[in-house]
């Protein structure tokens, strides 16, 4: 039985995109240019409560591909994937192609 990971309050769960090693043409990369600050949301909590008690939900959604600060986060570990959570307020935004 594989774990699931819910994310509680605002907090966001992410898989970071490793970028290529190397370009189409076959020129390795160094490992300096190749900043692993972009992830894919994996799932999202249902949001932090406002001094109301009224929920603010989560600014991203599931399958989100997002920008995240350099460092930040904690490593996570389900299975044999390493994952990250975040604060919703720690992502820099979304990436649209």
């Amino acid at each position: 039985m594989a774990k699931r990971l819910i994310p509680l309050f605002n907090r966001v769960l992410v898989e970071k995109i490793v970028p290529p090693s190397k370009t189409t043409s076959g020129i390795l990369l160094p490992e300096k240019t190749a900043k692993l600050n972009s992830a894919k949301v994996v799932a999202v909590g249902p949001g932090s409560r406002d001094r109301d008690g009224k929920i603010i939900p989560v600014s991203v959604k599931e399958g989100d591909t997002v920008l995240l600060a350099e460092y930040g986060g904690t490593e996570v570990k389900l299975g044999d994937k390493q994952y990250h959570l975040f604060r919703d307020d720690d992502i820099l935004g979304t990436l649209h192609e």
